[in-house]
């Protein structure tokens, strides 16, 4: 099923520096059901860190201990806020799920914070969610209407509330009563008392696996997260699957109509940690190969290739092996930098990307450079490392996106600007080689990144991937944006104030 928008609406919460010109990490989601007593919580602490590259503005953990929850919601970082030794005794459990967050939906206010509770007449329920509604508008002033009352601006509350409004006796049924309704991107994990709860969105857009650590079953958004806690992968949720965790083992259903899957390009171009494998495919692998199917795209006579790190490195890698021009780290950066470093001033914060990537003349001085990122978004970013170099003493700048133009705004979980601010979507090439002042400009194409995941050429009937951000070709209806752009305003009174709250 194809549904092109030729130029979706977009209203949503930008708390982003106005010169940070990435696309904006999703959230993670892992639990654990069946550690050792009182362990639960630091096990799933650990995965967070693992998963902290997926949001890094809040995270949160609900543990179940004799049927009692126990939740701690933070802003920021996963290690400040449950590092200390006393969490077993803080969140005692067998059982825990967690949630670090970037807000894709809603402002990062800590009542947005997951795992989000609540107390059903079945008992309590824990969920972290990752990714994003498209509907989520439209059910909320739908209950809102029928009387439920909202404490959050998260869609992801949207989700309890179907669940609690569901007839259905068992709390797995009513879990997929609420499934039924929703549309967009998803992995869930949700805690009850008596069972863990994962589901992945029927197109698998978002990423979910499972894994093993001795008895203890655990689900995460990535294998990185296994990798650290010292779990065994086992497999990916299947698109639209829900997994059922209890003192029986693991039960799988497929409560949906089957569906080709369609996993979301990006992760592999940007959110996933490259030693991450993300359904079957090695995240370093593809990117490797991206950058070598860019150097047979885009050529160059050059003297060194060079990332943008730390995302570039596995394409420049690829670039380099490709072409055979020497490999060099000409750009070192900063791993200390908070997010919300003070800068004082405009003329601070204009040189804050010299902060976050210093240029290393060492390497760049009379050199004919081939600068290598991950992706271009609105260029802002590009053009300052490019005068950085070019500052050093290059003599030649060629800029290389081991990622196709990006052309649309994202709504399954990546908070990309507005149509109206992508470079690409703007300018044509030549347009944009004048702005970021580059000797070239070259993008992967689309076919070179199917290539790079070893899919072939896109089935543009079918895709094999989830690929709107390229092509406008979105992999649901996105009912929001349809009934805004039919002139009809799903937004609501109460969310306004929640949000300027």
């Amino acid at each position: 099923m194809r549904h092109q928008i030729a130029d979706p609406v977009v209203h949503r919460d930008h708390h982003r520096d106005p010169d940070d010109d990435r696309p904006r990490l999703e959230c993670g989601v892992c639990g654990v059901w069946g550690a050792e007593p009182d362990g639960a919580a630091a096990i799933v602490a650990l995965g967070l860190h693992a998963l902290q590259h997926r949001g890094q503005e809040a995270c949160g953990i609900a543990s179940v201990n004799n049927e009692h929850f126990h939740t701690e919601r933070h802003q920021g970082l996963v290690g400040d806020a449950f590092g200390g030794t006393d969490l077993s005794k803080r969140m005692p459990g067998s059982a825990a799920v967690g949630h670090t967050r970037y807000s894709t939906s809603g402002g990062s206010f800590l009542r947005n914070i997951q795992p989000m509770f609540a107390d059903l007449d079945s008992g309590g329920i824990a969920i972290g969610h990752n990714g994003n509604l498209t509907n989520f508008l439209f059910l909320r002033n739908q209950l809102v209407s029928e009387g439920s009352i909202f404490q959050s601006t998260s869609d992801s509350e949207v989700i309890l509330h179907l669940i609690a409004r569901s007839r259905k006796a068992k709390i797995v049924d009513r879990f997929i009563d609420a499934l039924a309704r929703i549309e967009g991107g998803y992995a869930l994990v949700a805690q009850t008392s008596k069972k863990m709860i994962g589901a992945r969105d029927p197109l698998g857009i978002r990423p979910l696996v499972l894994g093993k650590l001795n008895e203890a079953w655990v689900l995460a958004s990535e294998t990185c997260a296994l990798d650290t806690i010292g779990a065994t992968f086992v497999r990916d949720v299947e698109h639209g699957e829900v997994v059922v965790i209890d003192k029986d083992g693991l039960r799988s259903l497929k409560p949906f109509p089957a569906r080709v899957a369609r996993p979301c390009l990006f992760e592999y171009v940007y959110f996933s940690r490259p030693d991450s494998i993300v359904n079957g495919r090695s995240v370093y692998g593809v990117r490797k190969r991206m950058g070598q199917g860019l150097a047979r795209e885009h050529a160059v006579e050059a003297d060194v290739v060079v990332p943008v790190p730390d995302s570039g490195v596995p394409a420049a890698l690829g670039y380099a092996q490709e072409s055979g021009i020497p490999y060099e780290m000409g750009i070192i950066r900063s791993h200390y930098l908070g997010r919300t470093f003070i800068q004082p001033s405009q003329g601070a914060r204009q040189k804050g990307v010299r902060m976050k990537h210093s240029p290393n003349r060492s390497v760049l001085e009379g050199k004919r450079v081939v600068l290598i990122d991950d992706s271009i978004v609105r260029g802002t970013t590009s053009v300052k490392l490019v005068r950085a170099v070019r500052a050093c003493g290059a003599t030649e700048v060629h800029l290389r996106s081991a990622s196709p133009p990006i052309l649309y705004p994202d709504f399954y979980g990546i908070d990309m600007p507005e149509r109206d601010q992508l470079l690409a979507a703007n300018k044509t090439l030549e347009e944009m080689k004048a702005m970021l002042e580059v000797d070239s400009l070259g993008f992967l194409s689309v076919d070179g990144l199917y290539n790079a995941m070893d899919a072939g050429p896109r089935d543009p009937v079918n895709p094999q991937f989830t690929d709107h951000y390229f092509t406008g070709d979105y992999p649901t209806r996105l009912l929001d944006r349809e009934i805004e752009q039919g002139g009809r305003d799903v937004t609501h009174r109460q969310l306004s104030l929640l949000v300027t709250a």
